[in-house]
């Protein structure tokens, strides 16, 4: 069963290019119903055993999720795995009939967004701007392109100067599932970008082949995990601790926008969002001055 899963996991890199923290948490749930299957004995030297893979054992299988008293939302991202994988064996020829069917998924109630104030989002995005280092300068352009355009951190940490375009005020984003989007951004962000790529990037940079945007102290990449931890430092800073992550100000982005009268498809398609019923979940969220 592991070189099944080895072949889907292949199969999500390839096809669906999905990210290394998906494919992880995708290995890790397919790890633990192969352990559950073989423990069945349903899985032969060639693989599985479709005569005793059926739907007592994967009944079995969400029975022991439950019995190991995991969240809701931890089992439905568990079943979503098993679920994905059964199709694709279908799909492969490894299985004659989708067994997916069999696996239901618990309900569950996804909270709504929780964005910032206006004034809780100038109290962080001002707090850079105290200090004259490079470290602060980049930091200040980072944070206010974040809020400007609703990126995801990943997609903040990923992009290259090229990807900037100073003239038409517009930033090329690739965003889940390799798809490409541009977003504006107001003129004042557009002239901070280009003061960091003209007189502060150079400082950081070390490497002039390096393409990356924004760069740490050795003239590389910022990573996301990088990036958070700056983040945390100003919200420490400001006295919001716990209340800002780059998500929230994404989550921020959106709300704004739509309370300042941006309609509703205009901002799912900032956002990169696949389905519009998740953009429309700041619309419920109750916003402080």
């Amino acid at each position: 069963m592991e070189e099944d899963i080895k072949s889907f996991l292949n199969y999500l890199v390839s096809e669906k290019k999905y990210s290394k923290n998906t494919l992880a948490a995708y290995r890790n749930d397919l790890g633990q119903l192969a352990d559950y299957v073989k423990s069945q004995g349903s899985v032969s030297s060639s693989g599985f055993s479709e005569s005793k893979l059926n739907a007592q054992i994967l009944s079995g299988y969400l029975q022991s999720l439950r019995v190991r008293k995991y969240t809701p939302s931890t089992v439905a991202r568990k079943i979503a795995a098993a679920k994905s994988f059964l199709k694709f064996m279908v799909i492969r020829g490894k299985l004659r009939s989708d067994l997916a069917p069999n696996l239901a998924s618990p309900q569950v109630s996804k909270p709504l967004p929780k964005p910032l104030s206006v004034t809780e989002v100038r109290r962080l995005l001002s707090e850079p701007a105290k200090q004259s280092t490079v470290d602060a300068k980049r930091d200040k352009t980072m944070l206010e392109l974040l809020y400007a355009t609703g990126l995801r951190a990943s997609e903040l940490m990923a992009l290259n100067v090229r990807d900037v375009d100073v003239k038409r005020n517009t930033v090329r984003c690739l965003g889940q599932g390799s798809k490409i989007r541009v977003v504006p951004i107001d003129a004042p962000v557009s002239r901070l970008v280009k003061e960091y790529i003209d007189a502060v990037r150079p400082e950081l940079l070390n490497d002039e082949k390096e393409t990356a945007l924004f760069l740490n102290r050795r003239g590389e990449r910022l990573t996301r995990q990088g990036f958070w931890q700056i983040v945390q430092g100003y919200a420490d800073r400001v006295d919001l601790r716990g209340k800002v992550t780059p998500r929230s100000l994404r989550h921020s982005f959106a709300a704004h926008k739509l309370k300042s009268g941006a309609d509703l498809q205009s901002v799912q398609e900032l956002l990169g969002h696949a389905h519009i019923s998740t953009t429309r979940a700041y619309t419920q969220v109750e916003l402080r001055p």
